[in-house]
């Protein structure tokens, strides 16, 4: 793929993210919690943006950045609870929750190939089991991290309706297990699946 043909692209994802981000803000559930779970993308978007020139990444990381991306903007805009879509899916399949929260920390396990892609980059590794073990250990460490930003806020806010929006347990004791558990899950594998196509275009970006 061509360095221009790229860059549009990345545009693209960028729009797409924006538009998105801009639909989410208007009208919440709630500013507050609205603020709490859109923070950790609108911070790696800016560092994104403003290291562009500096260090591009593959467009399959810049793809996974903006559906990661979107998937926190939605559940920000409805809470993680009340997504319409999984509302319908818990109705329609008798569910006992909705399940947007544990489908979003699903999807987490895509940030294994923007972990891999920096690991490659920037230090030794380069390919084998200990990238492998490394990666999914950097994916695991940041999905603990953000269980425990979650359990803080929860505190500080003395458990508010804000923070029961931001931790998203819907009455389940053993929800911060389940989301850490299909965090390994989806990082797996994502590792499994997707790892020779990432090592494809990063040979395509090493080449230019």
């Amino acid at each position: 793929m061509g360095k221009d043909k790229s860059i549009t692209i990345h545009i693209l994802l960028l729009s797409l993210v924006t538009s998105v981000f801009i639909w989410s803000v208007i009208k919440p559930e709630g500013y507050l919690i609205w603020t709490m779970e859109v923070l950790p993308s609108v911070v790696v978007l800016v560092i994104l943006i403003a290291s562009y020139n500096k260090f591009r990444f593959t467009t399959l990381s810049y793809f996974i950045i903006a559906v990661l991306s979107i998937t926190m903007f939605i559940g920000a805009h409805y809470t993680y609870s009340k997504v319409p879509l999984f509302n319908w899916i818990q109705d329609y399949f008798d569910l006992k929750r909705n399940h947007y929260d544990r489908f979003g920390h699903f999807l987490k396990g895509l940030l294994t190939i923007v972990i891999r892609e920096i690991l490659i980059r920037k230090t030794p590794l380069t390919k084998g089991p200990w990238l492998f073990a490394v990666t999914l250990s950097f994916a695991l460490a940041i999905g603990a991290l953000y269980e425990i930003i979650e359990w803080l806020a929860s505190i500080i806010s003395k458990g508010g309706k804000a923070s029961k929006d931001f931790l998203g347990t819907q009455g389940d004791f053993w929800d911060a297990q389940w989301d850490m558990s299909l965090t390994l899950a989806g990082s797996i594998i994502v590792l499994l699946t997707l790892s020779k196509l990432h090592n494809k275009l990063l040979r395509r970006l090493f080449k230019r």
